[in-house]
């Protein structure tokens, strides 16, 4: 009994600590979550203004990717991005050419998470030039292709129909699917 009225009488004494919380921190704002509202989807809707090639990703492939991913996106401590061959089997190595269904996605990503030292970092511009660069080495664009909001979207994947789609709503245009 004693135990039991010893644990009542912590409860009931900690619950006001604990329902005013840790005290750390400050409450998000709208324009806090704002910032974080970086939608891309496959049909290019979300992408932001700017542009890029692959001879303006070229420096800043070096000086920011090319220590994780390797010279030219041959691979190094982390994931190569160009080259492996057509997939054939789950474990087999998985490349931007040979695995990602949009570029639009390959934009969002880099954009979000890359580097991964400094997340959200690189400007507009910035990312659709190394998109363009990662693009170009794969020889899925030409290497005087100017990437932004309007021609991105219409990067043909090799693997775009390699996969199935959640949301078929928002694809790009293809074969039977007009936007």
């Amino acid at each position: 009994m004693c135990t039991r009225s010893a644990v009542l009488a912590l409860a009931l004494a900690t619950s006001p600590a604990l329902a005013a919380g840790p005290n750390l921190g400050q409450p998000l704002t709208h324009a806090d979550l704002a910032a974080w509202e970086l939608h891309v989807y496959p049909d290019g809707k979300g992408l932001p203004p700017g542009s890029g090639t692959m001879a303006q990703g070229a420096p800043i492939y070096a000086q920011k990717c090319a220590h994780c991913h390797g010279e030219q996106g041959k691979g190094a401590i982390s994931a190569a991005l160009v080259g492996a061959p057509p997939i054939k089997s789950i474990d087999a190595p998985k490349t931007i050419a040979n695995f990602w269904p949009y570029a639009t996605t390959v934009f969002d990503y880099i954009r979000r998470a890359m580097p991964w030292t400094e997340p959200r970092s690189l400007t507009s511009d910035e990312v659709y030039a190394l998109t363009a660069y990662i693009l170009a080495l794969n020889k899925i664009i030409g290497e005087q292709e100017v990437m932004n909001a309007q021609t991105l979207p219409r990067v043909k994947m090799p693997n775009r129909d390699g996969f199935i789609p959640r949301f078929p709503e928002k694809l790009p245009p293809g074969p039977g699917r007009e936007m």
